[in-house]
């Protein structure tokens, strides 16, 4: 019995120093590789492959049933990766043709590569069986969706050849699309891959389910046979022509244009960008989603321009990213007219200098230069921001922020406490080695010509996160008089505490994959009136997850608002609730998620219960429908029918969102949005076709129409865009 005891012991201690130490060999080829999806090249069948691939979902303690077959080799231009992903048949689900697409639905195998070993960043790369590609920038460690940048593009080449029971992608990755140490060995590495057929979530590394499946504190290594060379990146050239003609029938007044400007990229070393921008287009060839607006603060919408895209958590990942975000690159470019409209603010140029000056210090210096518009009032601005970053123990880091917008020229019409706004700031980023435990820890001073003194924006958040519990102890403190212009600061002047706390339950038996039970109390206080309690609102939630991967919550929010000015929540210049007054009301919602690997699934949450002194009904919801790979749509639905008792407001307001999205190849689309919301009296239509002649080249065709709702239906705004864009490596 002893020795049996004992062999367990060998064999379970064996097994969990392998899951530490797992690695994949990358060969070194003279030979570059064709890339057709065939691995039929002699240095292929040469090099030994990797798998036993682990279940994420539905559970995480049983390798996958079908394994997937990682291959890596390198020369001194490409990193080659060749994958088999074994499967039950070839009936696979690809949704859409179109680059970036999401994984959850459909068939993917996903590949993580932390270069510079910090266990905090990562590069991203994914493709499904019809070699459709995807690739991002992974940030904060991978400890939630924030951090990931799926707006970064950059070139690389993917094949795949679909067989019976498995299919076979072929990938050649630019060295110079990666950022890392010359002469470096080793890289941490990871891939997950989602088999909708036997419905498993697997991953080559074994991360428990109560991480995200893209965490980078779960990596193994990449072992290169040599050391790396020095990359010689080129320089990459983007310019762009925009012709655009509308017109604003409110106005009656024409607007034809047509703008030409560009993007350059160069690499310094092996580990730093230089990007420069020159007379950005910020045209509308997409255009953003609607939301339905029912709080009293401003909506946070995510960036697209891709010059503010890479190393972008280097600079925009302090402070609290719901509160306190300092600097928030959606400003730039957008002003306050006279009237206190925002409008479209010209940007001049751009310089922007960003990466690791070694392993552990990463640097970024950003600088642009925005144009007066006298008219308007708007003055000439330069928005500069240094931020620094070093590594401290195994995953943590410690960052230093200065953020400076400036007035260029002295303006009469400028007010004194315009003509300049600074942030100076400190965070702390704690990251234990199996992200058991996460932290984040800052303080931000501003400077402002007519300052109190009372501009201080202070946070602490400690979490611990085990496969049963999660807890949270978090709190915010912003002074009355704090200012980031360049940031998004929802107000001012609260002391805020948020803890979480959630228990976790893993059944043996039945339908139910897991489910949790959590209570979230948040609190506000105005330290400016005593610490008055402002706000509270306490979220109880019942979150459960079953085995077909669809998704059920129950949750209950007991608020109370305290409103210091009135308020109309319906924005529909009705009366106003009465300022001066507290409100307490209770309300309980429901959320489903059905199958995403149905041809036809949705999402509903229907809601009820009381807001402010009366009641509040709403249903909101997305239907899903494809015909893949070449067409999809989906229909947005969000319903809210508020009842105020007399003289406030009743209202019944609606936004309907129908998409349309057809992909003729992996080059070509067509995407159409038509948006009607009767809280902003707005019918509006984007339709766009997009053809990829080469890649990362583009021309847009964009059609815009906004008509005013009340009746008779009238034209508001309709434009058309062709634009240009084409990037050229020298």
């Amino acid at each position: 019995m002893k020795k049996i005891l004992l062999l367990i012991f060998t064999i379970s201690c064996t097994l969990l120093y392998a899951q530490k130490t797992k690695q994949v060999f990358v060969n070194h080829i003279e030979s570059p590789i064709i890339i057709d999806g065939k691995l039929n090249e002699s240095d292929w069948n040469e090099t030994k492959s990797t798998s036993n691939f682990w279940q994420y979902f539905p559970t995480d303690s049983l390798q996958a049933k079908n394994q997937t077959e990682i291959k890596m080799m390198f020369d001194d231009k490409n990193l080659y990766i060749g994958i088999k992903v074994n499967s039950a048949s070839n009936k696979y689900i690809v949704p859409s043709l179109r680059r970036d697409f999401r994984a959850s639905g459909n068939d993917n195998i996903t590949l993580l590569f932390d270069t510079f070993n910090d266990g905090s960043n990562a590069f991203f790369f994914g493709t499904n069986p019809h070699g459709v590609k995807r690739e991002a920038l992974l940030s904060g460690g991978g400890t939630d969706l924030r951090g990931f940048n799926m707006a970064w593009d950059t070139k690389w080449n993917c094949k795949t050849t679909i067989h019976a029971n498995y299919y076979i992608s072929e990938i050649a990755i630019p060295l110079t699309a990666f950022k890392f140490r010359e002469g470096e060995t080793k890289w941490r590495f990871n891939s997950y891959q989602f088999d909708t057929q036997d419905n498993e979530r697997n991953t080559w590394m074994n991360i428990p389910q109560n991480q995200w499946i893209f965490n980078l504190a779960y990596m193994g290594e990449m072992i290169f046979e040599k050391p790396l060379g020095k990359s010689k990146a080129p320089i990459a050239i983007i310019p762009y022509i925009n012709a655009f003609s509308g017109k604003d029938f409110e106005n009656n007044t024409s607007i034809n244009d047509v703008k030409i400007g560009g993007d350059a990229k160069f690499a310094i070393g092996n580990s730093m960008n230089l990007d420069l921008t020159f007379n950005p287009d910020f045209s509308q060839v997409e255009v953003d989603q609607q939301t339905t607006n029912l709080t009293r603060f401003e909506v946070s919408l995510p960036e697209r321009r891709q010059f503010f895209i890479e190393n972008s958590d280097l600079f925009g990942d302090f402070g609290n990213g719901r509160d306190g975000n300092p600097f928030f690159s959606r400003r730039i470019g957008i002003a306050s007219d006279k009237d206190g409209n925002s409008i479209e603010n010209g940007i001049v140029a751009g310089a922007r200098l960003s990466g690791k000056l070694n392993n552990n210090l990463r640097l970024g210096i950003l600088s642009v230069q925005t144009e007066e518009d006298i008219a308007n009032e708007i003055p000439a601005t330069n928005n500069s921001v240094v931020a620094v970053q070093q590594k401290l123990f195994s995953r943590s880091n410690i960052s230093f922020l200065f953020i400076n917008k400036q007035a260029t020229k002295d303006y009469t019409f400028l007010a004194k406490e315009d003509k300049f706004n600074r942030v100076i700031g400190v965070d702390y980023n704690l990251a234990s080695k199996d992200n058991t435990w996460n932290g984040r820890y800052y303080i931000h001073k501003s400077f402002s010509p007519t300052s109190n003194g009372k501009d201080i924006s202070a946070g602490i958040s400690t979490e611990y996160n085990s496969r049963d519990f999660k807890i949270r102890l978090s709190g915010l403190y912003i002074e009355d008089d704090f200012r980031s212009d360049l940031g998004f600061i929802r107000r001012t002047d609260i002391f805020k505490i948020n803890p979480n706390f959630e228990y976790t339950m893993y059944p043996k038996k039945g339908n139910i994959q897991k489910h949790s039970l959590s209570v979230t109390p948040i609190f506000i206080w105005k330290p400016e009136l005593d610490y008055e309690n402002s706000d509270y609102v306490i979220i109880s939630q019942w979150n459960i997850s079953f085995k077909n991967s669809s998704e059920l919550s129950f949750s209950m929010f007991n608020r109370y608002t305290y409103l210091y000015n009135g308020f109309d929540p319906t924005r529909t210049d009705a009366t106003p609730l009465q300022g001066n007054q507290g409100y307490s009301y209770t309300s309980f919602e429901a959320k489903y998620r059905s199958d995403m690997r149905k041809q036809f699934y949705f999402d509903i949450s229907p809601s009820i219960g009381q807001f402010y002194n009366g009641k509040k009904y709403s249903i909101e919801g997305r239907l899903n429908w494809r015909l893949q790979p070449y067409f999809q749509t989906n229909v947005q639905i969000n319903y809210n029918y508020i009842n105020l008792p007399s003289p406030y407001p009743t209202a019944s307001i609606w936004l309907i969102g129908p998409r349309f999205d057809v992909t003729f190849n992996k080059n070509l689309f067509w995407n159409t949005l038509i948006q009607y919301s009767n809280q902003q009296e707005s019918l509006s239509v984007n339709s766009r076709i997009q053809w990829r002649f080469a890649p990362l080249s583009d021309l847009f065709i964009a059609y815009n129409d906004n008509y005013d709702t009340n009746a008779p239906l009238s034209p508001r705004f309709r434009s058309i865009n062709l634009k240009l864009s084409y990037w050229l490596n020298l």
